[in-house]
């Protein structure tokens, strides 16, 4: 049981310094307009401390091009 509180805790201290990055690059500020603006808020918060090495995810396009239905 200790193990799996232990995992806890990593995981979300590893989330907090993911939202801090996303804080620090200004993510925050204004409210994300259209998906690819939460989209690179979503995937900075999961790199957690990756963002700090040098990563710097981003989410460009968020057209998802779903499968038309056979006529």
């Amino acid at each position: 049981m200790r193990i799996g509180g232990l995992v806890t805790l990593l995981f979300v201290v590893w989330l907090i310094i993911g939202a801090v990055a996303a804080g620090q690059r200004h993510y925050y500020d204004n409210a994300p307009t259209n998906c690819a603006g939460a989209g690179t808020i979503a995937v900075t918060i999961l790199a957690g401390p990756l963002n700090y090495t040098g990563a710097n995810p981003k989410v460009t396009d968020c057209d998802v091009k779903l499968p038309q239905p056979s006529q």
